[in-house]
């Protein structure tokens, strides 16, 4: 039998009972809008906190002080005490090779005034490169001089948020502002960069780490941020970092983490989570596969003299396994192509009613949604296929 004339009756035997097709249809369609609408979804958070993260760069480095781990009794007249981070430890870190910017980081909440105003908020204690470390924008003035660390001038540079809770629409520059019991000179503002995991970066100043230190009665700092050059692997330049450290420091008291190791476990975790609410999508895959079984079962028993008739004339019976799981598969692919119309329109709706939840929808997502609807269609209508294909001819005539 040709091909042709194969498609031709499949058609005609999914279109002769309309209803019941359409039914059946209509379970694999649900089935593929489910996986369809919840992997767009996983999918679309799994981007959107990846570009939450990357949005500093991914070739960062960050050094904190101490060391987590566990161990048995200290040894006697060995300090326990955790070296701290100091301004040295920074300077020799920004030497390192690869290395093309450095920011040590000091924080905390405290009040700044200025034109009249007082607010609290966040103060940062950063170096000059944190607009290369970190990948911020001035939108006006400029950024903190690089200059040595130990001796940097009193100057501010304010979130954008912060600058309008003081100053308004006037223009800061030059302004003398109150950061706790200091007086600190505005030099820029920073262009708005939004919130970072429920952190408001735009709501905050940034001076110089020395004074930070000072203000905040600090002996060191609390982590330390390196970018290094595109290419180089994170492990060089953790295995740089922590040969400096211990040839000063004399032991691993410090941390190192790199942007790459979180982005690796964080895109891991996502995956499981987009894997999982797939997974449940395509519980009703299972119920729109029983559905083709059930009605192939029954196409089987109906049709029980058509197909003792092409027996009878010479239709081979790989012929006749052929017709029903062409029938199968053609149930299930239409329904797959009204299941992916159905979950992307879903997708979309709900992304233009809740423009705050993130969508995307993957073309290998459809295509394997579209290749798994075919594949239980297949599988649904093996039992049916080859339980039409083994009837005696006599038999089956004799039904009819």
């Amino acid at each position: 039998m040709l091909f042709s004339d194969a498609t031709r009756l499949a058609l005609r035997a999914v279109t002769a009972q309309r209803l019941r097709s359409f039914l059946t249809l209509l379970g694999i369609a649900v089935g593929i809008a489910s996986v369809i609408l919840l992997t767009s979804i996983g999918e679309g958070i799994h981007r959107f906190v990846l570009a939450e993260f990357t949005q500093f760069g991914t070739n960062i480095a960050s050094i904190s002080p101490g060391k987590v781990k566990t161990s048995g009794p200290a040894p006697t007249g060995i300090p326990s005490s955790v070296r701290p981070l100091t301004l040295d430890d920074a300077r020799m870190l920004r030497s390192l090779p690869y290395v093309t910017g450095m920011t040590a980081g000091v924080w905390g909440n405290t009040e700044v005034g200025g034109n009249g105003r007082i607010r609290r908020t966040t103060v940062n204690g950063v170096g000059a490169d944190m607009l290369k470390v970190y990948s911020i924008k001035v939108k006006t003035g400029q950024f903190l001089p690089d200059e040595a660390l130990e001796n940097a001038r009193a100057f501010v540079v304010l979130g954008s948020k912060l600058k309008s809770e003081l100053f308004g629409s006037a223009n800061p520059l030059g302004a003398r502002v109150r950061v706790g019991n200091l007086q600190f000179r505005v030099i820029g503002v920073l262009e708005a960069k939004g919130q970072f995991l429920g952190v408001d970066l735009d709501d905050a100043a940034y001076i110089p780490t020395a004074r930070a230190l000072e203000l905040y009665n600090r002996d060191g700092m609390m982590k330390i941020d390196l970018a290094y050059e595109e290419g180089v692997p994170a492990a060089t330049i953790v295995a740089a970092v922590k040969s400096s450290l211990l040839a000063r420091h004399g032991r691993e008291d410090f941390t190192i983490t790199t942007q790459e190791d979180m982005l690796r476990t964080l895109s891991n975790i996502l995956d499981i989570l987009t894997m999982a609410v797939g997974a449940l999508g395509s519980i009703s895959l299972l119920v729109g596969g029983v559905g083709i079984v059930t009605i192939m079962t029954i196409a089987v028993s109906e049709r029980t003299g058509e197909i003792g008739l092409m027996v009878a004339l010479g239709a081979p019976r790989r012929t006749i396994l052929a017709l029903f799981l062409g029938e199968a598969v053609t149930l299930s692919a239409i329904g797959g192509v009204m299941g992916l119309a159905l979950g992307f329109g879903l997708a979309q709706v709900i992304h233009l009613a809740v423009p705050a939840l993130p969508v995307h929808t993957p073309l290998t997502f459809v295509l394997l949604a579209e290749g798994i609807a075919i594949a239980i269609g297949l599988a649904a209508g093996v039992l049916p296929a080859r339980s039409a294909a083994q009837l005696d001819p006599v038999e089956a005539l004799r039904s009819e």
